[in-house]
């Protein structure tokens, strides 16, 4: 896969070298490439920004300079041009995937009060543009997203990951967050590792982190239950889900006292 990424803060992605997107940089698995935008800039003082027609707060960044930076790493084919915004589409675990799946992936980190909108109108006609937000909040830049992203997509691709196993057991694999995990010793602080992990039966331990992952997620992530298809589950998570309120409703999960109080 390659990776270019335009920004004028080039030295805020050197975390990219660190890591296993760095070990992945080096055996030639992930071809990243950092631009500088002010390198497109057509005068002296390397201008970016300008001020926002209609008045208001801030500055917005300038068209021709990202028009140069984006024709200059265009390629031949129509790579996926990612904007990170806090106007965008979630990101999660789905889209890494089909992002992983793409050969060619370009980022635009936008500054200040953005980037002028006519350079993602132009954009797309050489660019499958994909405006994508961290979540519900505001970022200095894009830069902190292009380093979210790329770690979230650079490991599902093969060979970047050691053991490829726990990528499938991992949180949002399944559409569930991850079971606990404990390590030697047995016993800390008076608090003991639970005993079903040390008897070295496999079934009952899988059986054990299936329903873990169920509480955990009830717990912490209930919006990711709701609406959960029934026919996904075997009929022992339906009995964890039941002691943990939830019940099919039409075929999908539905907490029982929510519902009653919609």
């Amino acid at each position: 896969m390659r990776i270019d990424v335009i920004s004028i803060f080039p030295e805020y992605l050197a975390a990219l070298e660190l890591s296993l997107i760095g070990k992945a940089r080096q055996d030639g698995l992930l071809d990243v490439h950092v631009h500088n935008l002010r390198d497109f800039t057509l005068d002296r003082h390397r201008t970016v920004d300008d001020t926002p027609y209609g008045g208001g707060a801030g500055m917005v960044m300038k068209p021709e300079p990202w028009a140069q930076a984006l024709e200059s790493v265009a390629g031949d084919r129509r790579p996926v041009l990612i904007v990170p915004s806090p106007a965008g589409t979630v990101f999660n675990q789905a889209m890494a995937h089909e992002l992983a799946a793409e050969s060619h992936l370009v980022f635009a980190c936008g500054r200040y009060e953005g980037i002028d909108e006519r350079v993602i109108e132009w954009a797309g006609e050489s660019f499958d543009v994909r405006p994508v937000s961290l979540g519900d909040y505001v970022l200095n830049g894009g830069e902190v997203a292009v380093l979210a992203i790329v770690e979230a997509v650079g490991r599902l691709l093969p060979g970047v990951v050691g053991n490829p196993e726990s990528l499938v057991e991992e949180s949002h694999a399944n559409g569930l967050l991850e079971y606990p995990v404990y390590t030697k010793p047995s016993s800390w602080r008076e608090r003991d590792v639970p005993e079903v992990l040390l008897s070295g039966n496999h079934g009952r331990i899988a059986s054990f982190r299936r329903h873990e992952q169920f509480r955990r997620t009830a717990s912490r992530r209930p919006d990711l239950l709701e609406g959960l298809a029934a026919a996904t589950l075997e009929p022992a998570d339906l009995t964890v889900l039941g002691e943990l309120g939830y019940d099919v409703v039409g075929g999908v999960l539905a907490h029982r006292y929510r519902s009653a109080e919609l």
